[in-house]
């Protein structure tokens, strides 16, 4: 057996943001990786012709880049950024564009409706305004205090209770009080379905506003290089610190005694004993159900697991083109993502087939252009591209059923780039199998860890209960993207595992800690 202070399930950004944090409080940290290589969902490869670079998973990073835990940990990453954030083709050909300067966006969005440029500016000063406070009340364990004490003092109550309301407004609703014309509708529109939410969900709107805003600050970033430099500046601090990675060592039960996480066992036969704590970067089922075992949980967590939802299946995939994208509207050029396939009914009809259960005949696609961000990316003249879109979730995908989808996008793609098809020089297809097979957090494909739908957010994350790190079993902590504050790469879970760990381990403090956590989840569940 190997004793050490932590153990971290999982090598992906919150894990290791997770061992950061744990190692800069002096503690000894190792991560188990199931896989060859660190990074979970940032990761990057040549994987369609020598020379193409392209990012396995994630690739644009506006939280990443504005998270308050990733700035804090101050990785030294050199960031690109395309010429303009983000295009949005709408099928007749037009297009509404976000770039970083707030009056080239305003412009844009004016074409589509007299006044709708100086509504953009007026939305982005009202962002300007609270965005910091946001920020440390988004990333910061539930409830927000310190955050949510700067917003009200800012906004005063008559302010927060109209910023409460528009945290719930569907996606349509948000974008019609605040524009007039389908442009600037539809930039917050498109990002909303980021996500597994359509346009008419309640809570999709602030997922489109806060992405577009943070686009709007401080641009959708990628780090030179390829995502890899992200995991490979964690995994360096980390080593720097005395923590210690181990591959290839898929945890099979987390140790347990009394109520309390004594270790995790690997499926190899090894053991690794962990004085202070356990924190797992996996999905919520997979530690409970799994790694812990009903068996030693409340029954009513297990029953509130049956209901644990997932968000989509994903299908992506990454071309190598010979020469840049061939755009009938050249505003999509310089954009380093490109929403395509759909106005803002189109997004509704796309949406409404996949909760359906229907796999949408044209497809909503999210394209990346990652030479046009980052030109080091391919060749001179060439394009690394990638497109994702979402299925129905379902654990199984025939092949064929993959291929035809692909074929989809494919189609949807030569509508607004005639021409595209001749310059693949490679290709490479992952469909959600594939995607779960390279990285086992991704069940049937899924990016998000859960939905983001408002019933299972904050304190409904994963399931109803305190929204925080602590588990019913004493010294262990759920540190995944199905922990508030959810998806995306900003290492807002990870972040609250290790602070909670720490508190817990406080000499005079933690064992109250304990109470009160323990007395709250006798009285949940």
């Amino acid at each position: 057996m190997t004793n050490t202070d932590a153990v971290v399930v999982g090598a992906g950004h919150n894990g290791l943001v997770a061992a950061n944090l744990l190692a800069d409080a002096g503690w000894d940290v190792v991560v188990l990786e199931a896989t060859a290589e660190p990074g979970g969902a940032i990761k990057s490869a040549e994987v369609t012709a020598p020379g193409y670079l392209s990012d396995l998973y994630s690739s644009f990073y506006p939280l990443g880049y504005a998270s308050p835990v990733m700035r804090a940990l101050d990785l030294g990453l050199s960031w690109r950024h395309a010429p303009d954030v983000l295009a949005h083709l709408l099928p007749d050909g037009r297009a509404a564009t976000l770039n970083r300067r707030p009056e080239t966006t305003a412009a844009s969005v004016e074409e589509f409706a007299a006044g709708d440029g100086e509504r953009w500016l007026d939305a982005y000063a009202e962002w300007r305004s609270v965005s910091a406070p946001m920020l440390d009340t988004l990333f910061t364990p539930f409830p927000p205090v310190r955050g949510g004490a700067a917003l009200l003092a800012r906004l005063r109550p008559t302010g927060a209770l109209r910023l409460a309301r528009r945290l719930i407004l569907p996606s349509r609703k948000l974008g019609r009080e605040l524009f007039r014309g389908e442009g600037a509708q539809l930039l917050m529109a498109g990002c909303a379905l980021h996500t597994d939410l359509s346009t008419e969900d309640v809570g999709s709107g602030v997922y489109g506003w806060l992405l577009a805003m943070l686009g709007q600050e401080h641009g959708w970033p990628v780090p030179e290089g390829g995502a890899r430099r992200i995991t490979e500046a964690l995994v360096a601090r980390l080593r720097d610190r005395g923590g210690r990675v181990e591959y290839t060592a898929r945890a099979d039960r987390v140790l347990t005694a009394r109520g309390r996480a004594l270790g995790v066992s690997t499926v190899d036969g090894r053991r690794w004993r962990a004085r202070r704590a356990v924190l797992a970067d996996v999905p919520a089922p997979a530690l409970y159900l799994h790694l812990v075992g009903a068996a030693r949980l409340p029954p009513r967590l297990v029953e509130d697991l049956a209901h644990f939802q997932w968000d989509g299946s994903t299908v992506k995939v990454d071309w190598a083109l010979s020469a840049p994208m061939p755009w009938k509207n050249p505003a999509a050029a310089g954009a380093g993502t490109v929403h395509l396939g759909a106005d803002l009914d189109g997004l509704t009809r796309y949406a409404a087939a996949l909760a359906t259960g229907e796999v949408p005949s044209h497809p909503f696609l999210l394209v990346g252009q990652m030479t046009t961000a980052d030109p080091a990316r391919s060749p001179a003249g060439t394009e690394s591209l990638w497109s994702y879109t979402h299925l129905p979730f379902r654990r199984e995908w025939a092949a064929g059923e993959v291929m035809a989808h692909v074929q989809r996008m494919e189609s949807v793609l030569e509508e607004q780039a005639p021409g595209f098809g001749r310059l693949v020089v490679g290709r490479h297809v992952a469909g959600p199998g594939d995607l779960e097979r390279e990285n086992p957090s991704l069940v049937g494909g899924a990016l998000g860890g859960g939905t983001a739908a408002a019933y299972q957010q904050l304190f409904l994350r994963p399931i109803p209960g305190l929204g925080r790190a602590d588990t019913p079993i004493d010294r262990l902590y759920l540190a995944s993207s199905s922990a508030h504050p959810g998806a995306g790469v900003h290492g807002g879970p990870g972040a609250n595992a290790a602070r909670a760990a720490l508190a817990r381990d406080r000499f005079l403090t933690g064992d109250a800690y304990h109470a009160l956590i323990a007395a709250a989840h006798r009285t949940l569940y």
